[in-house]
Parts: C-alpha cells; structure tokens; sequence
C-alpha cells in the first residue's frame, strides 16, 4: 500500500474539502443499502489524511488540533457514519505518540504513511460499566502475550490494517495491544445492527489466544497517572463529528426548502423560503450550529495550548472546553436533524428520500457518552475548582 503525503495544515483541510464533497453524494445511497463504504476508506488512506497527525520528526504534518478537528467536520457533514470510522485510528495514533517507545513510534508511524489503518477493540458488553475491560495479556515465557477476550461497538476494526485491542496485563493495568487484521484468533463480525451510523461496522471482535509479540504492546495506564490529553482530543473528535452531522443537515433541509416544499396557504408568500417563521426557525437553528462550530474551534484551541505546555491545570481546561463543546454539540444535532422534518414538510419523511439518516446518525452517535457527565464535570469546576477525573471519555 502506498499513500500521499501530506505536507501541512493547508493541505489536509484541502483534501479534507476534496474527499468530503466526493463522499456527499453517496452517503444517503450508502446509508439506505448499508453498503459499506471500502471504496471510500480506500481513497482516505491513498489521501494521506489519516496520517496528518504523525510527528514531523518521522516525516508527519502534524497537524494541530484544530485543523484535525475541522477534518472530521467536514467528513461528517458530507457522511456522519464514515467520520465516524477513523476516530478511534487518530485517537490510538496518540497512545503511540504518549507511550511508544522510539522503535515502536518509528515502526507503526511509517506504517500510517504508508496508508495503514487502525481500527478499535474497546468497548465490551456484559461487564459493570464500560471502564469494566476484562480482556486479557496473559504473559508467555518468551516475553510475548497471548490476547484473549470479545470486543463490541468496533468501529473500524472490520476495514483496519492493525486493531488496537484495550486489555488488562500484570496488576489489571491497561495496556494497549496493536494485533494485524489478520492474525491468528482473530475474528471480526460485521454485526452492527444500529438504527444510525448504519456503515460504521461497529461490530464484534473475538479475540482467542491471539499471539502478541511484545513490541506490539503499550503501557496505556501510565496515560493517566500524569496530565494528560488523550481522554479530551478523542472527544473533540466526537465533537467534531456531532458538528459536522448538524451543518449537513442543516444544509439539507435549506436545500430542500428552496427547491420542493410548499408554503403553507396561510403564509401568503409564492415560496416555503418565503414563509416568516420558516426564515425564523432557520435562522435560530443556524445560531445552534454555528454556536457549536464556535465551541468547537474554542475547544481545539484549548486543546493545543495545553499541549504546548501540559499541567494538570492546563489539561483540565482543556477537557472543560472539550466536554462544553461535545455537550452543545450534541444538543443541537439531534435538534437540527428533528427539525429538518418540521420545516420541510410531509414529503421529506418519505422513506426513498432518507432525509431522516441525520437524525439517525446524531441519535445514535450522541449516545457514545453521556452529555449529562459532561455537564456534571462542568459545574463541579465552575462552583469549587474541582479539575475533572483523567479517564479516555473527557
């Protein structure tokens, strides 16, 4: 495999722009059928978007946080389910960045320039709560590990090249396994079967006896034992997406207003773009996205200040700002996306037209975490100064 390079920040919004106005076109298609967009994920890693963020000492643009940011902004307006399946790849490019030893940065950053693709083995099912990982490292007299366990919600580990598996080692700490698609006991099924984010492929993972060597393994829990950014850049990125579902749909219901809805007989006017009180809930709508693009730009700013010079006070601004704009984010693409159907009328909950996969999407992927914990987090800090926990959801 081979791939571009991307030289700066400049470039990859460009090729951000590009590939997402290539995307828009087949996403309600892709939604519909649930095909699962290959092709797509083809062209993004022959982009070299997916490795902007590899230090520039290994040959990366490493780009700041707020160009990445936009990045999942545009893709996620033109398709929130093919956003969607690259964050978990950015977010386990960081663990490397933090915890890689200087062989293993050097190995797996060349990998991503290359186009290699990290997919996600997180989440698991059945256990108390979703920091309940039970997934095992069982040490082998070699020095390598043997993986054992089942993974659920796998975004992107069905297309990955590499899947970061999360796992407990000696002590029940975390670590971080990269394994190959295709390594011996590995299984990934495509079952996935979400009302939105229907081509994310967030199925299962089944992990048996998988043979780790130990270069392929990171100490994830020693993220958290100091300041850290992990938790508040994977969130910007749900950010991001939750922004950029929102702008698209708000784009659609404006297209669809100008050019097929009626106007309502008592409104007086020749046009459904005429009509006062539909300009109005426009116009109030256009104030929640364009609030939330704001956040968003806040949050990334913050986000790479602290980078520059990371304490715990720095890091707690950080995710503040990151749990303020995931939680308005959130907020108001489920609104737009429900209010699509209140100003364009009847026909755009026709089936055949899949106007309502926004509202599936905003649904579905504002549930990945809890906007409440965030807000929790926000006022504890406001009222006492209390910095919020370090844990990989804020």
């Amino acid at each position: 495999m081979s791939a571009h390079v991307i030289a700066d920040d400049a470039e990859a919004l460009a090729v951000a722009r590009s590939l997402a106005d290539g995307f828009r076109a087949g996403a309600g298609a892709r939604d519909s059928e649930r095909r699962l967009p290959r092709a797509e994920l083809e062209r993004l890693s022959a982009s070299g978007l997916l490795a902007v963020t590899v230090p520039a000492e290994h040959g990366g643009a490493d780009v700041d946080a707020t160009t990445l940011a936009e990045i999942f902004r545009l893709l996620a307006s033109a398709d929130g389910s093919l956003a969607q399946i690259p964050q978990s790849h950015f977010v386990y490019v960081n663990v490397i960045r933090r915890q890689g030893t200087e062989e293993q940065r050097k190995f797996f950053f060349a990998e991503l320039l290359a186009g290699r693709r990290f997919g996600n083995a997180q989440s698991e099912a059945g256990t108390r709560h979703v920091q309940d990982i039970r997934t095992r490292l069982t040490p082998r007299p070699d020095g390598s590990f043997l993986l054992t366990g089942v993974k659920h919600y796998s975004t992107g580990a069905l297309f990955a090249d590499w899947i970061p598996v999360l796992a407990r080692a000696d002590h029940d700490d975390l670590h971080v396994a990269y394994v190959p698609r295709d390594a011996p006991g590995v299984t990934v099924v495509d079952d996935w079967d979400g009302m939105g984010q229907r081509t994310t492929a967030s199925g299962t993972v089944h992990l048996t006896d998988v043979p780790v060597p130990a270069d392929r393994v990171l100490p994830h829990h020693l993220t958290f034992r100091g300041p850290q950014l992990h938790g508040a850049v994977a969130q910007l990125l749900h950010a991001a997406i939750d922004v950029g579902i929102a702008d698209g749909a708000l784009a659609e219901a404006a297209e669809f207003v100008r050019t097929k809805s009626r106007p309502w007989f008592e409104s007086g006017v020749d046009t459904a773009a005429e009509d006062p009180l539909v300009i109005q809930r426009f116009g109030e709508l256009a104030v929640g996205t364009r609030a939330s693009r704001a956040l968003l730009r806040e949050a990334a700013r913050t986000v790479e200040e602290a980078r520059a010079d990371l304490t715990d006070d720095s890091a707690a601004e950080a995710s503040i700002a990151v749990a303020a704009a995931k939680a308005h984010a959130a907020r108001t693409a489920v609104e737009v996306a429900d209010a699509l159907f209140e100003l364009a009328g009847t026909r755009s909950a026709l089936n055949s037209l899949n106007l309502h996969r926004h509202w599936r999407d905003a649904r579905t992927h504002t549930l990945h975490d809890p906007a409440r914990w965030k807000i929790q987090h926000i006022g504890r800090y406001v009222l006492s100064g209390t910095r919020p926990p370090r844990h990989g959801l804020l």
